[in-house]
């Protein structure tokens, strides 16, 4: 079994913003994939159903980002899980916008949902970082991180949300090379 978290802030207010891409990006692989109802548990949505042969448990936090930490805990700890079996979708701001790499472990980024699942589980867990670019200075960071996608990029943003959902059989079996290639090849087309 698996899990797989992606990083948001609950509420509609929230829904489009930059730093929602993880919730996006975990609906979208639901609804592709078939996943079960929604249920409210470990202080967040946990949807339950697989991918290719996999099972996988899928969880937004509702703790807000700076405490994702606390729901992904309760649920690893719940479900007997290691940390190879984890796997957190998050906005990277050192990514171009729409590019998509996978890594185990690393720095944090100045991300406070990675700090907070650090905090609670430590750093070796899998990350999905979604790149949403960077604005250029730092004072601006945070007014692009929490504002939403532009109606000009909602075209990209649909196509890299489906090549996610569509490619994640290679995720669920642990071929992130072929994943990150695969989804590559087809947001190139």
């Amino acid at each position: 079994m698996q899990l797989w978290v992606g990083l948001g802030n609950p509420g509609a207010k929230y829904a489009l913003n930059r730093h929602n891409i993880g919730f996006m990006a975990l609906d979208t692989i639901a609804e592709v994939h078939g996943f079960g109802p929604v249920q409210k548990k470990f202080s967040g949505w946990l949807q339950e159903g697989r991918i290719g042969g996999q099972k996988v448990l899928l969880l937004k936090p509702g703790t807000f980002m700076n405490e994702s930490g606390v729901s992904v805990g309760e649920a690893m700890r719940f479900f007997k899980l290691g940390m190879d079996a984890l796997t957190v979708f998050h906005d990277e701001l050192d990514l171009a916008p729409f590019k998509v790499k996978v890594r185990m472990g690393g720095g944090l980024a100045g991300h406070n949902g990675l700090r907070s699942i650090d905090k609670h589980l430590g750093p070796d867990f899998r990350r999905v970082r979604i790149g949403i670019g960077h604005p250029g200075s730092k004072d601006r960071v945070t007014g692009h991180v929490l504002g939403n996608y532009a109606k000009g990029e909602q075209d990209e943003l649909i196509a890299m949300l489906g090549g996610i959902a569509a490619e994640a059989e290679w995720l669920a079996k642990g071929d992130d090379a072929r994943f990150m290639s695969d989804l590559a090849r087809r947001l190139q087309d």
